[in-house]
């Protein structure tokens, strides 16, 4: 047994005794001493000094009652209790007050046994630590066993390579497998990532280079959950050993996953909300079924869908009901898609869809409710016409398609589909609700749209009806006109014009425009020019006529019409023209110039209360008149009188046959989706021979 002798190489050694590196005795001093039967000091062992005080050659076979308060009277002293205890016992434990030779009186705790030497003397040893420093250790044991025990979040200890040492109950809960089948075994084997190695790579660099890891996440699955996608949020740090070493690493490891999935719900309901709205803000901005169909496709591409196609039913009947038992044929009127060929064949490439009794198209209408499907060979098979569409479908990249009805005011109006790539995540629930609403919400717009446009073809086929099918020139007046409705962005307007042959070879010419839009202002417009056409013969004058349609107007509630009615007598040159609120005439001269005649505006039709006037001019030869409502030149930001200069403008150039000039200035001034609509008369006058006065009524 080595002891501290005086000029020992461990005489001056202060420091605690050491055993393996990173054990507790490293972390708690220690004194080592034997005392023999008198309670002499025999052995002075590593720490002694440290923690009595003294050196080897001063208690050494000295009486180790130094090393003792002084006892009571009539009670041992510390030395007697240690030696006779441990003889007696063969181990004792004890905490009992101890001297140190310069601080005094400490709290020391004490472990004695004897040992039997080679040549059969013994010795009481003594173990000797600091009091405080033993429940700075116990109290550090406990929080460590308590830790281990009750802490909620995984807790690991692995080796330098990375294998199990110690872990806590609730890590072995997280993998589903028992703390004993750690042991032992390398992380990697247990948390098995699909990263190519990202993980393992992170734990060797901080077992390797020290370098903490906090907070990472990782995605797995364990042997003992081999169903379950974990997440957990990982930190690594090294465990230091004695010396440079760096023997392993220990880990803080917690379940994410609930946490993870519940914030990738919470943004994919945000992502839904969002699109939802952009939606609601985009589709049915106008009143065109092509356009907002095309709105629906721009939102939901590419948040939402890969590819996708709005289709409207033809039934054949209005009043049809969808009848699973029969092919259904509908009219794409909107597709698109991001993904490659074939796929833009596959949505784009057909105007008309005919889907067979049974197809997946059939399963949706028959629910009434939106439907996930999954692209295979039975839902090809089953859903497309012909064999070389389902191998297009099963050739393209998508992989799932939500089919959703288009039903507005409880009519089936057709269907949207909606089709992810296999690279993206499947449809859930949600995004089937999502599509549904989706196109409940299209639907509606579409319905509007179809209404619309109905009313607007009834509309437009009413003021067709009652326009004049054809004017025909006559003798004295060559005349071309021109009527164009409003894109179908607009409503149909009560544009009218008539040209009417008067007795005595008189003609009358007049243009109109019914405030308003729709079919109201079509029958109105039809109202006024029956009357006027029946009335103009038996006028004595143009404002006598326009007297008759104010009447006419209010008693038919027209709150507001213009007309403007100009008569041409070829005998004499003469015409009158009456102006009720509309924009006046102009007349090319042969000679080039144009003029507007006619400029004193009267008040529309319908107002009332007002008498209307007219006026008169001589026109020359070849003269022609222009007659128009204000669709010709108007136009949003640009002020009326530059229109109308720009009607004079083509006027100017009028030389030849009046049907290319009319189709001239129309091209010319109209945009490509006019606004309002528009008519333009063009009147080229010719003289009467062989008569020199007029014969008509008088005041014409």
């Amino acid at each position: 047994m080595p002891s501290d002798r005086p000029g020992g190489a461990d005489a001056d050694a202060p420091g605690p005794i050491r055993s393996e590196p990173g054990s507790l005795l490293e972390h708690v001093p220690v004194a080592v001493f034997g005392l023999d039967d008198e309670e002499r000091v025999r052995y002075w062992g590593p720490g002694a000094r440290h923690l009595f005080g003294y050196a080897p050659e001063e208690v050494l076979s000295r009486p180790a009652s130094v090393l003792f308060p002084d006892p009571e009277p009539g009670t041992p002293g510390g030395a007697s209790q240690l030696v006779e205890r441990g003889r007696s016992l063969g181990y004792w434990r004890v905490r009992m007050p101890a001297r140190h030779r310069e601080a005094g009186v400490f709290d020391c705790g004490f472990r004695v046994f004897p040992v039997t030497g080679p040549a059969g003397d013994s010795v009481v040893m003594g173990l000797a630590s600091r009091g405080d420093e033993l429940d700075r250790v116990k109290t550090n044991l406990v929080f460590l066993d308590a830790l281990f025990e009750t802490c909620p979040i995984g807790l690991v200890m692995l080796d330098e390579k990375l294998r199990y040492v110690h872990l806590n109950q609730v890590l072995a809960d997280m993998d589903g497998i028992p703390v004993r089948e750690h042991l032992g075994r390398r992380m990697t084997d247990i948390m098995i990532t699909s990263d190519g190695g990202e993980y393992e790579r992170m734990l060797r660099a901080v077992a390797e280079k020290g370098h903490p890891l906090v907070g990472a996440l990782v995605g797995l699955r364990t042997p003992g959950r081999p169903d379950r996608d974990q997440v957990r949020s990982v930190s690594f740090f090294p465990l230091s050993g004695a010396g440079d070493t760096l023997p392993g690493v220990g880990g803080l490891l917690v379940d994410v996953t609930d946490r993870e999935q519940a914030l990738l719900e919470a943004t994919a309901a945000r992502q839904r909300l969002d699109l939802l709205d952009r939606a609601s803000a985009q589709v049915g901005t106008t009143l065109d079924l092509e356009v907002t169909a095309r709105e629906l496709i721009d939102a939901v591409m590419p948040d939402f869908c890969d590819g996708a196609v709005v289709e409207i039913i033809e039934w054949m009947h209005e009043d049809e009901r969808f009848d699973p038992a029969l092919p259904l044929t509908t009219r794409r009127i909107a597709s698109g898609t991001v993904l490659p060929p074939p796929v833009p064949e596959l949505v784009g490439g057909r105007e008309r869809v005919t889907y067979p009794p049974g197809s997946g198209i059939h399963d949706m209408l028959s629910s009434g409710r939106p439907l996930s499907v999954v692209v295979d060979e039975a839902f090809a098979t089953r859903t497309a016409d012909h064999r070389a569409r389902a191998r297009l479908l099963l050739d393209s990249d998508l992989g799932g398609i939500v089919l959703a009805p288009l039903i507005a005011r409880g009519t089936v109006q057709g269907i949207a589909m909606f089709g992810r790539s296999t690279a993206r995540p499947a449809f859930t629930e949600q995004d089937v609700t999502l599509a549904g609403e989706l196109a409940s919400r299209a639907a509606l717009c579409l319905d509007n749209a179809r209404l619309y446009g109905r009313v607007q073809d009834i509309a437009l086929t009413l003021q067709r009806a009652l326009l004049p099918s054809a004017v025909v020139s006559g003798a004295h007046v060559d005349v071309a006109h021109r009527y164009l409705p409003g894109s179908r962005i607009t409503e149909v307007g009560g544009d009218w014009y008539d040209v009417i042959n008067l007795p005595d070879d008189r003609v009358a010419l007049v243009v109109g425009d019914v405030m308003g839009h729709g079919v109201p202002a079509a029958a109105s417009m039809g109202r006024l020019r029956i009357t006027a056409k029946a009335l103009a013969p038996h006028a004595p004058t143009p404002e006598a006529l326009l007297t008759e349609l104010d009447s006419c107007a209010q008693e038919s509630g027209i709150q507001l019409a213009t007309c403007l009615f100009l008569v041409y007598d070829p005998h004499t040159g003469r015409t009158r023209i009456g102006n009720a609120g509309h924009p006046p005439p102009l007349v090319r001269h042969p000679d080039g110039t144009v003029e507007t005649v006619g400029e004193g505006l009267g008040i529309p039709l319908g107002v009332g209360g007002v008498p209307f006037r007219s006026s008169a001019l001589d026109l020359p030869e070849d003269a022609v008149l222009a007659l128009y409502t204000d669709g010709l030149i108007e136009a949003r930001g640009q002020d009326i009188g530059a229109g109308l200069e720009a009607l004079r403008e083509q006027l100017r150039t009028v030389t030849g046959p009046l049907e290319e000039a009319a189709d001239r200035i129309i091209g010319n001034l109209l945009p490509a989706e006019a606004t309002d609509d528009t008519v333009l008369v063009l009147a080229r006058i010719h003289r009467a021979r062989g008569r020199a006065g007029g014969a008509g009524p008088p005041g014409q």
